[in-house]
């Protein structure tokens, strides 16, 4: 049987990295359950924190479960669970439940970055969030620092091999035990620790494969569920990643060429690109970048591969496209400053985001098995580098059959909200479709202009989202408001967009 077991006593070990301690409150809201809590289910009090991030208030316990399910008195994992209490003093029974992208990013941490996105639920709801194991404060013992550079997508095949036996030499957990499979049944040990009988689902990114799976097996658990760029389960991701990259950028490239401020700066930018793939094709350039810690200029090498990179990360959200262009341009006329920097943020922020060695599990569980035999020539900007680095990691990674069912499309009754952005690079909205055409009845699928990947906290999209967990119904949903959100303007200079 799972249990909650107190947070307190860990909290030093999360402290120097997201520094997470306790805290008091005023006053404590109530257990999900009104129920006595025996001591293997205590809650404390504690304080969320990130990098560059607010913190956040809430109650904390670990979920202690299997690691290996089939062997329930081997190693067990302590899962980190929080509770972001609601706002009224007798919150709904049915709490909603935040299930993080990745593969491999943190429910907490998606929580701190998009809180904003979920106010309005937090009205009557409870917010509880479980970081799945082999993420974030569930990450003991599967963790490698070796690869915290290695975006796949942005370094040379060549150094992955050894970058990953050194990632397996570090690690204290099998990997056979992390991929969906194991995490979707920490999710429903977490709903019987709490008590509760019925819940709600938001999944972004390969979240939503989480949430889907979930429902598959649990379907009577599950009031609602909301899937912001989704994935079909029956979708092995990766050979597609460089399709839809490239959609999404000819996409921002119209955008530009409808707007006339931005056709008027930028006349000729899809020439402009090729032109500077061409240009690091035949190799890197040395530039001097500014150091952002000291100040100091340094010399470093911008190569073809940190130019795919960057603008696929680029590509994600309308914000960061906004400074698409002037970064080509720039780039193009001998200056990479912002598109270096970029390289540097992003990059940075993707390895302290995304737990490689859970990611490793999923994919080479769940993914790379499934791709189709032949990969010919590619003609798009990533090319099939994605794909070969994917296929070089799983010839290496340990990794389980996955389960007879594993891509079979869902079949669920209950009401669902799709979400997906027009040019979202990785999730297009044709997978939404899919997932509505393949077996939801009672589903609702808003595709948002000019936007990109996750829609969750952008224009009315949290009012829309309250609105509709409060009726568990998607004929309350009127999306007239986010389906009219414009994307972010692009920037004409360094100063920002027109005025």
């Amino acid at each position: 049987m799972p249990s909650l077991q107190t947070f307190a006593p860990r909290v030093s070990r999360f402290a120097a990295a997201v520094a997470v301690g306790a805290a008091s409150l005023a006053a404590a809201s109530p257990p999900l359950s009104a129920e006595p809590e025996p001591p293997t289910r205590i809650e404390t009090h504690c304080r969320l924190d990130a990098p560059r991030l607010p913190a956040v208030l809430a109650f904390c316990a670990e979920l202690v479960v299997p690691e290996d399910r089939s062997r329930p008195d081997g190693p067990q994992l302590e899962l980190f669970v929080a509770r972001v209490p609601a706002l009224a003093a007798v919150p709904k029974p049915d709490p909603l439940v935040l299930i993080a992208g990745g593969p491999g990013q943190s429910a907490v941490d998606l929580y701190l970055q998009m809180r904003r996105a979920f106010e309005p639920v937090r009205i009557e709801r409870d917010v509880v969030l479980l970081d799945q194991r082999g993420t974030g404060r569930s990450a003991d013992g599967f963790e490698c620092h070796l690869t915290e550079n290695a975006a796949f997508d942005t370094n040379e095949i060549d150094e992955l091999r050894d970058a990953i036996n050194r990632c397996l030499a570090e690690l204290e957990r099998d990997p056979h035990f992390f991929s969906t499979e194991p995490a979707v049944g920490d999710l429903d040990a977490l709903r019987e620790a709490l008590g509760v009988e019925q819940w709600n689902l938001y999944g972004i990114s390969y979240g939503t494969r989480v949430a889907q799976r979930y429902a598959a097996r649990y379907p009577e658990r599950v009031r609602a569920m909301i899937l912001d760029g989704v994935v079909p389960v029956s979708l092995p991701l990766g050979p597609a990643i460089a399709t839809d990259a490239q959609d999404a950028l000819d996409g921002i490239f119209a955008r530009c060429a409808a707007e006339p401020s931005c056709a008027g700066r930028y006349p000729e930018l899809p020439a402009l690109f090729d032109g500077l793939r061409l240009r690091l094709a035949s190799g890197p350039v040395s530039i001097d970048v500014s150091n952002p810690t000291t100040g100091r200029l340094e010399t470093r090498l911008f190569s073809s591969s940190d130019l795919a990179g960057v603008v696929r990360l680029m590509s994600y959200s309308s914000a960061m496209a906004s400074l698409l262009p002037l970064a080509i341009d720039d780039a193009y006329h001998g200056d990479y400053t912002l598109l270096a920097a970029q390289v540097d943020m992003l990059t940075s922020d993707l390895a302290a985001a995304v737990n490689m060695p859970m990611h490793n599990s999923v994919v080479c569980t769940e993914d790379v098995p499934f791709f189709p035999p032949a990969r010919g020539h590619d003609s798009s900007y990533l090319g099939t580098s994605v794909v070969d680095a994917l296929v070089e990691i799983c010839e290496i990674w340990p990794a389980s059959p996955a389960s007879s069912d594993v891509k079979q499309p869902l079949e669920f009754a209950g009401p669902v909200l799709l979400l997906s952005g027009e040019l979202d690079p990785v999730t297009p909205p044709r997978y939404a479709a899919q997932v509505v055409a393949a077996g939801l009845g009672n589903a609702k699928h808003i595709t948002v202009p000019g936007q990109g990947h996750g829609i969750a906290g952008i224009g009315c999209a949290p009012r829309l989202i309250g609105r509709f967990l409060e009726t568990a119904s998607v004929d309350a949903v009127d999306a007239r408001c986010l389906e009219r959100e414009p994307p972010a303007p692009f920037f004409l200079s360094a100063t920002g967009p027109a005025p």
